[in-house]
């Protein structure tokens, strides 16, 4: 078993580079934060927490330059990183307000 030189010095840094890597955990910790509320029977405020992540990190990546989005950044172009989770938070929020209560 190799171990580092004892003067290697300290390790690197495990924390976000850019502006799009913190809103990409905040995103994770929203999307969390919705699963628990359909764990606990809160369905419509847990797909609402959802989709409005994916919409405000749609928003993020739209403002963001291609270095600054960091994480946010899945494809070359910005028009699909800010389509595909726009539709898709847009989707969940509407289904979530309009689908009827079952008896």
């Amino acid at each position: 078993m190799s171990h580092p030189p004892p003067d290697a010095g300290p390790s690197p840094s495990r924390h976000p580079q850019t502006i799009g890597g913190v809103i990409y955990l905040c995103l994770l910790v929203a999307v969390a934060i919705g699963m628990a509320l359909v764990v606990v029977g809160s369905w419509r405020a847990g797909v609402t927490w959802i989709g409005s992540a994916l919409v405000v990190a749609a928003g993020a990546r739209l403002v963001l330059s291609a270095h600054a989005a960091g994480m946010l950044r899945v494809r070359r172009g910005k028009w699909f990183d800010v389509v595909v989770p726009l539709a898709g938070g847009v989707a969940m929020i509407v289904l979530a307000a309009t689908i009827p209560d079952q008896i």
